[in-house]
């Protein structure tokens, strides 16, 4: 099995947890990024020329696939060394720690922004009336269903990140 270079008191829940979240994205990137080259996903016309891609609607579908895999690799930070103390090649932070607080709000954030997600793409694709075919829409539900489960996993890795890095240290013998 493929693993992450996680800091030895992680558990290897919490490191599972991590890969699963950082890899959610993925199926839905790979989909945006076939209608973007124009790959045929089982959409009708009319969506792909609403999106306008292949063409100037590619750049969104790209970016936004970037961006979304951006953030959720940043669920790597929450298990690794570079969640503790910022790499050395940040500018004006290298070396320094990570102040818990802040990545502990931020973290907790994107957990509920993307559990939010989630749950409004579950509704949206139950009530949805799109014009794709049959084997279209079943991919689509297919490579955007892992995106349910990011939040979660984001969440509880965010709570043993808080929990771990505040714990009372033990004291020097």
């Amino acid at each position: 099995m493929w693993r992450v270079k996680t800091l030895p008191d992680v558990p290897a829940w919490a490191e599972r947890a991590a890969l699963g979240a950082a890899l959610t994205n993925l199926p839905s990137a790979m989909w945006r990024l076939a209608i973007a080259v124009g790959i045929p996903v089982g959409l009708a016309p009319s969506e792909y020329q609403q999106m306008h891609a292949p063409g100037w609607g590619s750049f969104y579908l790209v970016g936004l696939s970037l961006v979304s895999e951006f953030f959720a690799v940043l669920t790597l930070g929450l298990v690794q060394s570079w969640g503790e103390v910022w790499p050395r090649w940040i500018p004006y932070l290298r070396g320094r720690p990570v102040p818990v607080l802040p990545a502990t709000v931020l973290a907790g954030l994107g957990a509920l922004a993307t559990t939010v997600f989630g749950a409004l793409f579950v509704y949206t694709s139950l009530n949805a009336d799109m014009q794709a075919s049959a084997w279209g829409t079943w991919l689509l539900n297919i490579v955007y269903a892992p995106l349910v489960l990011w939040g979660p996993l984001l969440g509880a890795v965010t709570v043993h990140y808080y929990r771990r890095r505040t714990a009372a240290s033990p004291l020097p013998a």
